[in-house]
């Protein structure tokens, strides 16, 4: 409001108090102002007039007020160290930090963002819709864990990859990271096999209902799990139920989640000079999650207690894809473009006609079984690397 109006206002509704037109609880209602506030005006302008009811701090200059140099100082930092930085990570890295003058960089979140919106340097963000109620979480760790993808250019100047994330429900923590080519179940069970080795095994996982995830008999209907893709299998050897999702909003935390790694992960990337997918998931296990979890991780609802399980086992040969074959009269087993030469066994010559089972791990090797049995490990190319069993020598 203009001040002339102001006080027009004031003015007015004190005159109307002083012909017992409106009670001191009108007025101020009037002014949307409180009744003290109202009184403390009316007794002002009856001494000194229309000068008791002017605003003291008009021309006055703030004392918090920031100078040139500070504001030029932010501007400056962000266009040339910080551009693709949102406005709270880019106030979180400044936080405490030397200006030109030596002083340190104390002003909120909201001052810096309003200083960058100011000059448009952010966008203002788009006015939030009507709330929500959220889903309760689970109350202990290690109840329901979420896996998704997202596919952006998570490193400088890189093709577009797909960010393979296991977060917990309970507590919000990422448990895996991992950087693939393709989304699929190879990068599935890597993040099955990172957050198991670390935490143990879970109750639930949820997913969206990707092909690699579950098979859906038609487009839109529920998805038939009676029939199980490789991961639905490995789950259910582990004891894992396996919880498809039919709405965006059953995955509002994962969606939110990449939204924050979709803004700050490329800009750290950046700054790190990481150029490999190699070197990226590295940093990703052990500079990025760790920091992450510190700042975005909350408290379970139950603080006490875990519902992770400790595994006990071999979990490559679980999480890989597994295949049965019949062998052929040449010993060998056709899988996948390869013929696979199973060696000879001490147990038993040969294995013609019988039905083995082919395992394909998410690095690209290849195992033989022949029920319990390990036969054989092949390179990537079908290539014998390991006979378990000595070669039986001539009699």
């Amino acid at each position: 409001m203009l001040p002339e109006v102001r006080m027009a206002r004031i003015i007015d509704a004190i005159g109307l108090h002083q012909a017992r037109k409106l009670s001191c609880v009108e007025a101020a209602e009037l002014l949307g102002m409180s009744e003290r506030h109202f009184r403390r005006l009316r007794d002002a302008y009856e001494v000194h007039g229309a000068e008791g009811i002017v605003d003291r701090r008009r021309g006055r200059a703030s004392g918090r007020r920031a100078g040139v140099d500070e504001i030029e100082w932010v501007v400056e930092e962000f266009r040339t160290r910080y551009f693709d930085f949102t406005a709270k990570h880019f106030h979180e890295a400044i936080q405490g930090r030397p200006m030109a003058d030596g002083k340190l960089f104390v002003r909120s979140y909201t001052w810096t963002k309003s200083v960058l919106q100011v000059r448009e340097l952010v966008r203002k963000a788009p006015k939030r819709s009507a709330h929500r109620k959220k889903r309760a979480r689970r109350p202990l760790p290690g109840m329901l864990l979420f896996q998704d993808g997202s596919k952006h250019a998570w490193l400088p100047q890189g093709p577009e990859l797909d960010l393979i994330v296991t977060m917990d429900d309970a507590t919000s923590a990422i448990l895996s990271a991992v950087l693939v080519e393709e989304e699929g179940t190879a990068s599935s069970f890597i993040g099955l096999k990172e957050t198991i080795a670390g935490q143990g095994l879970f109750c639930a996982l949820y997913t969206d209902r990707g092909s690699h995830y579950f098979y859906t008999p038609k487009a839109g209907e529920p998805v038939d799990k009676t029939r199980l893709t490789q991961v639905g299998r490995a789950l259910k050897q582990l004891g894992i139920e396996h919880i498809p999702s039919y709405c965006p909003e059953g995955r509002g935390r994962m969606e939110r989640l990449f939204g924050t790694l979709q803004s700050r992960l490329p800009p750290l990337m950046r700054q790190e000079g990481l150029a490999s997918i190699a070197a990226a998931n590295h940093w990703l296990a052990t500079v990025y999650i760790p920091h992450h979890n510190a700042r975005f991780a909350v408290a379970a609802a139950d603080e006490e207690g875990t519902a992770f399980v400790p595994f006990v086992g071999a979990l490559d040969d679980i999480l890989c894809v597994q295949d049965e074959r019949v062998v052929g009269n040449d010993n060998t087993v056709r899988y996948a473009g390869r013929v696979l030469q199973i060696p000879e066994q001490r147990h038993r010559r040969h294995f013609v006609k019988a039905t083995v089972r082919v395992h394909e791990y998410p690095d690209g090797r290849l195992a033989v079984f022949h029920g319990p049995r390990r036969l054989a490990d092949y390179e990537p190319d079908g290539t014998l690397i390991h006979q378990i069993s000595p070669a039986r020598t001539a009699a």
